[in-house]
Parts: structure tokens; sequence; C-alpha cells
């Protein structure tokens, strides 16, 4: 909840606020005078939103300010910047990037006396608690993503109370929604907080009904059938009820053999959270009859090259479940670490590109954005003309004994992608030498191979263009 607001409300609340049990024990203000036209005027805000407090609704055009401030939010059928696969043409995407955590420097050291461990990437993160998504959504994020396993979003409902065309109470509250992923699982579990519920002045919000749901509006293929689950309320709550006990559980399963054809068995769907309201007697609504989240955008696969891709015997259970979004490879440059000549040469071609072979004036690698990431491939006939392509250049720039001393050819984009080198071979409209090679350690070429893998392997990466992921290069 905005602070701001908070504070300006501070001292009308504490006049005017009772525990639910004396609220839902009397009647509303409105019904006790009944009198005039009494309706409700509805909005939704992104979470953190300032508003105008009630006295600022009073006071000339603070109605008005508060309908442009709604009009003027970006649209709520809406999806993280970050999504990859169909759902990402299925509503705008969001302006802003997703909250993410910041880059943590895992610097997997060398030592000359005891073996170093083996590179590999971290573990992603498949919990979530209701601080970690409030914090990462902030005062300006739609969404929040701390991996492909854990993820939320949240939006702001807000109601202005008016009698006779003139605001006399104000109501709101939040919903913020965490979807979390087990390992080697295809449930998705959905976890709804309302929270921070606040009336001012004459409101019958204590009575109004809430009702809560977790529509599933496109599947790509359309023809799949979720299983659910869990404690999401089938019928209406009042208000007052939510405050008392606003948190709930849905989870959703698809079953493999719904899927793409083929060895993935993908599914790709979007899931909006979508809360209305019913206004109490006497008073009626004005426009919107509630609103809807911000979308996310789950996924689920069976890639036999793919961690779980027999159930562990039970054919009912193999794959697993992701969140669709580019998620962040991250690679230290930092004195120690075993990748750094690697993580070096890649941040070359990000800031420099001018300065890496093969010469190409126009040089601008992928990989660097969510809205141009690299997409991984398991074609092992074009991984091997990708490392061809890229040895190439290391033996045209220095020489056929660019090996010597322990080195190898690295080459960014990454052999295992199709932005690699040889990606002219298979796409016309590809840039030529779009790439950048360069000889480095063999050890950190190696460490920097093992971290790729790993990766792919921990974030369940698909081959194709309908997944991605970008490279963050620690300094």
């Amino acid at each position: 909840m905005n602070s701001r607001w908070v504070r300006r409300l501070a001292g009308q609340i504490a006049a005017v606020m009772l525990p639910v049990a004396a609220v839902t024990a009397m009647p509303s203000a409105a019904s006790a005078d009944g009198v005039g036209d009494l309706r409700v005027e509805t909005y939704v805000l992104p979470v953190g939103a300032a508003k105008p407090a009630l006295g600022e609704l009073q006071d000339g055009d603070g109605l008005a300010r508060l309908r442009q401030l709604a009009a003027a939010s970006e649209p709520h059928a809406q999806i993280p910047q970050e999504t990859v696969g169909p759902a990402a043409s299925y509503a705008s995407l969001a302006r802003r990037p997703a909250g993410t955590p910041a880059a943590v420097d895992r610097v997997r050291g060398r030592s000359a006396s005891v073996a170093a461990p083996q590179a590999t990437a971290p573990e992603p993160a498949r919990t979530m608690t209701f601080a970690e998504c409030k914090k990462g959504l902030g005062s300006d994020k739609k969404f929040f993503v701390k991996s492909r396993f854990a993820v939320c979003d949240g939006a702001s409902f807000l109601q202005t109370w008016v009698q006779n065309n003139r605001p006399v109470g104000e109501s709101m509250f939040n919903v913020r929604v965490i979807g979390t992923i087990p390992a080697n699982s295809r449930t998705i579990t959905f976890q709804y907080f309302f929270t921070d519920f606040v009336t001012t002045g004459k409101t019958g919000a204590a009575s109004m009904p809430i009702t809560t749901k977790g529509n599933i509006p496109q599947s790509w293929p359309s023809r799949v059938r979720y299983a659910r689950g869990g404690n999401l309320p089938a019928s209406s709550r009042t208000f007052a009820q939510l405050k008392a006990t606003g948190t709930f559980k849905e989870a959703v399963t698809a079953a493999p053999g719904q899927g793409s054809s083929g060895t993935t068995d993908l599914i790709f769907a979007v899931y909006e959270p979508a809360v209305s309201y019913t206004a109490p007697a006497p008073w009626k609504l004005s426009g919107s009859t509630g609103g809807k989240l911000f979308m996310l955008a789950p996924r689920w696969d069976a890639a036999t090259y793919l961690a779980n891709s027999t159930g562990g015997g039970n054919p009912a259970k193999k794959g697993a479940a992701t969140f669709s979004y580019a998620t962040g490879l991250t690679l230290s440059a930092r004195q120690g670490a075993q990748e750094q000549a690697e993580a070096a040469h890649i941040r070359q071609a990000f800031l420099v590109p001018q300065d890496t072979k093969p010469y190409m004036s126009a040089k601008k690698v992928p990989g660097q954005t969510a809205a141009d990431p690299l997409h991984r491939t398991v074609s092992s006939a074009r991984i091997d003309k990708n490392r061809g392509e890229a040895v190439k250049q290391c033996k045209r720039y220095w020489g056929p004994d660019y090996a010597s001393g322990g080195k190898e050819c690295d080459e960014y984009p990454f052999a295992s992608t199709y932005e690699g080198a040889a990606q002219p071979q298979y796409d016309p409209d590809a840039k030529k030498f779009n790439f950048s090679a360069k000889p480095i350690s063999r050890d950190d070429n190696q460490a920097g191979g093992l971290i790729l893998k790993s990766f792919y392997a921990k974030n369940r990466i698909i081959d194709g263009l309908e997944d991605g992921f970008v490279v963050q290069v620690i300094a």
C-alpha cells in the first residue's frame, strides 16, 4: 500500500474505522438515512499507486482527477514485458520491465592446491513470501519475477462512495497473487493475498460482496483441460470477511499429452486473476463492476532433453511447469571467477562491439534485453556449424596457432543458440558477422560452457523461438 496515501488518511481512518465485528453488526451509514442518489465508483490501479484522499475528492475537481488517474493507468489486460511464446501476443506488454532480484555474484573461485568446484548455475528460486512480493512490486511495478518458478503480480481496488454527486466515503483493498512451482512438478500454486483494507467517511463497504476467480482465457493448444484445486472461494465474500481471512490458494495442473506434437509436448496459457463486486443496497455501482490483475503466463512441457522427461516411470507426471518469461544467465567478469575471461569477452561484445572480431560496423549482438533474447538450439549439427564459423574467425585474426598456450576459441552468441555464428546460413535476414569470436583460456571457456549447460537444465530452457534468455555480466 502506498505510504503517502496511508499518511494522508491516518487521521481520517482513526476517526471512522470500527472493528470488523462492529461494522458487520450494524447497518451501513447509507442504509441509515437512505437519502438521495447513492452510487459507488470503482477503479483499478497499480498496487502502489497514490490516490487523492477523501478531502481532496470533495474539493472541487478531486473526483475528476481520480478518474483521469485511472484512465491514464496502463491497461489491465497486460502481461510482463519479458513474456516469451504465444502469450506475448495475447495482450499488450507492460511498458516497464518486471521487478527482478538483484544479480548475485557467486564467484566460482580457483585454487592451486585444491580442485576448484565444478562451475554451475545457481538453483532458481521456487518459493516467494508475501513480503518478497510486496517489496518486489514496490510502488511502480506490475510484476515481480523472482525466477521462472516464482512470480507475482498485484493491483489496488478502489471504491469512491458518492451521494447526490458528492463523494462521501472511500474504501480500498489490495490484491497480490504469487505463483510458485516445485521442482519437476506440473502443478502451479497461485496464492491470493487480500490486504490493506481501508475505509473512511460514509460507505457500505463492509457488506459489499466480492467475487474472486482465476481465469484461463486462452491456451495453446486450445483443447487443453486443467485440473483445479485449493480453497479459492466458489462464491462471493464480503469486504469485512476478506479483511478477516483474505488468503487463498488455487492449484492448476495440466496433464501431459495435451500439448503440441513432437517431443516437447508444449502447453502455453494465460492466467488472469479477476475480482468483481456487487454494490450493497441501497448503493448502485457506477461504471466498472470490478477489475483484473495483470496476466501471468504459465507453460508446461515434457521435453525429452530436460529433467523428469519420463515422470520417474509414471507417464502421467512427466515434464514440468514453468512461467514463460525470458530469464537471465548471470556470469562474472570479476577476478577469481572461473568464467572470468568468457564473461569479459561477452561484456566487450555488449559495450564496444566495434572492437570485437570479425569486424562489422553495425554489430549489435542479441541477448542484452528481453526484447532481443537468445534462443536455445539442441541441434548438434547447428551447434557444430556455429562453432566452425567462430573458429574460422579465430584463425583469420589470430592465426592457425591461436589455441597455443592453453586457449580455445570462445564465441558469443553461444554456439548452442539460434543466434550463433552460422545464423545467416539458416536465416537469410540475419546479419553476417553479428557475433564475436576470441581466443581465451581453455579453463574459462569450459567453465562458461558448464554454467550455460546447467542454466539450460535448471531453468527448463526449451529449443526454439518460443523460449528465450538474456545474459547479465557482473563486472
